[in-house]
């Protein structure tokens, strides 16, 4: 059977449409496919794994019933960075370290969130090795969870005003030096992220880079690998 690759859901309380689809996604997938694999930005944000939100229940409850038929990952994205064993317990889902290789169909697959390869923003680079320390990490959960709800709002309030300004710019991609010096530690695998919301297929060298479709609105994407190979195919 396939595997299934997806990133950049960005569900939240404000997205019934995207979350309905995620819904429907899992129900149509579960027991059809040999694993699902979700590289990051599941959530527009994660605030700690006891976020008692409403809007968690149903994602976490489809995300449960799927593992018990198909096996599940998640990565953590830029924004949901904070899942932990508490997300792993309530989703059913296993979290894998950022990169991981695999092999799957005869193939060896580099599987990232993307984010740690766009380095020529600085910025964001300061902010996402600050915001791995387990000290700050601990920190940050320490924080009242009504607290951390508003600096998670603010967060994505700043970010939304950025992408109206500035839109997808090339700062906000992955950099040729990034992703070679990745290919080349790993012996030049297939590799596979999301992040940029720039879905493509790259060729580097002896490999290739594919880059999974955001979901927004009520429509999405996935990238479908078989025995065929890899295939970039959209959901609606």
């Amino acid at each position: 059977m396939a595997i299934h690759f997806i990133s950049d859901l960005h569900l939240a309380d404000d997205t019934p449409a995207l979350n309905q689809l995620f819904l429907d996604t899992l129900a149509a997938w579960r027991g059809r496919i040999a694993a699902l694999y979700i590289l990051g930005d599941l959530f527009e944000y994660w605030v700690g794994d006891d976020d008692d939100s409403p809007y968690l229940e149903a994602p976490l409850a489809a995300m449960r019933a799927f593992a018990a038929d198909t096996p599940l990952y998640v990565m953590r994205g830029n924004r949901d960075f904070l899942l932990g064993a508490g997300f792993e317990a309530r989703s059913g889902a296993k979290l894998l370290d950022d990169p991981m290789l695999i092999e799957a169909h005869g193939r060896r697959i580099l599987l990232s969130h993307g984010d740690a390869l766009c380095t020529d923003d600085a910025a964001y680079q300061q902010f996402r090795a600050m915001s791995r320390n387990p000290q700050w990490q601990q920190a940050m959960l320490a924080k009242p969870l009504a607290e951390r709800h508003a600096i998670a709002r603010h967060a994505r309030a700043q970010s939304e005003m950025n992408k109206q300004q500035t839109g997808l710019t090339a700062i906000s991609d992955v950099t040729e030096t990034a992703v070679r010096e990745l290919l080349a530690a790993h012996d030049w695998p297939t590799l596979i992220h999301g992040h940029t919301h720039r879905p493509a297929h790259h060729l580097h060298d002896a490999s290739s880079r594919w880059v999974i479709q955001d979901w927004h609105g009520d429509r999405g994407g996935y990238l479908r690998l078989d025995e065929q190979g890899i295939a970039q195919l959209p959901l609606s």
